[in-house]
C-alpha cells in the first residue's frame, strides 16, 4: 500500500510556515522604522504571500505526483528546508526585531529557493517555474531587509 499525498498536505505545510507571519506581526516597531519610499503598502504583503504559498504548495505536489517520495526526495527535502528558513524570517525580523539575523536568514532562504527551483525543474519544469515568482519576491524582500537595516542600524541589531 503506497502513501498518497493530496495537494492538501502541501497546503498544510505551507500554512504552518505562514503561521509564523501571522504570529509575529509588524506592529508599532515596524511602522516606526525609517523606510524607503518604495516600501510596499502593508496590505500587499498578505496578498502576495497567499499567492506565493499557493504556488509553492502546487509546485511541491507536482514534484511528488511525478517523482514520488523516492524520486523526489532531494527536491522535496530542499523544499522543506527552504520552508523552515521562510518561517524563521518572521521570527527573526518581527519576533526578535533582529534585522541582521533576518538578513542572514533571507540569504540562506534565497539559496535554498534557487536550489529547490533547480531540483524541481529537473523533475518537471512547471514546478520549477511555479517557484520563480517566489524567488523574485524574496529577492525584493532581501533588498528591503538590507535597506531597512542600513536606515535603522540601532533597531536592527538589538
Amino acid at each position: 500500500m503506497s502513501l498518497s499525498w493530496s495537494p492538501a498536505v502541501f497546503c498544510v505545510l505551507v500554512l504552518a510556515a505562514a503561521m509564523t507571519g501571522g504570529y509575529y506581526r509588524p506592529g508599532t516597531w515596524y511602522r516606526e522604522l525609517d523606510k524607503p519610499a518604495w516600501t510596499p503598502p502593508d496590505l500587499l504583503f498578505p496578498i502576495a504571500w497567499f499567492i506565493l504559498y499557493a504556488m509553492m504548495a502546487v509546485a511541491a505536489w507536482l514534484v511528488y505526483e511525478i517523482a514520488g517520495l523516492t524520486g523526489g526526495a532531494v527536491a522535496l527535502s530542499l523544499w522543506a528546508i527552504q520552508l523552515i528558513f521562510n518561517a524563521l524570517w518572521s521570527y527573526f525580523f518581527f519576533g526578535l526585531r533582529r534585522m541582521n539575523l533576518a538578513l542572514y536568514d533571507v540569504a540562506a532562504l534565497w539559496i535554498m529557493i534557487l536550489a529547490t527551483i533547480i531540483a524541481f525543474w529537473m523533475i518537471t519544469p512547471l514546478a520549477g517555474a511555479l517557484m520563480l515568482p517566489y524567488l523574485a519576491w524574496v529577492s525584493f524582500a532581501a533588498f528591503l531587509n538590507w535597506t531597512l537595516l542600513q536606515r535603522n542600524p540601532e533597531a536592527g541589531a538589538a
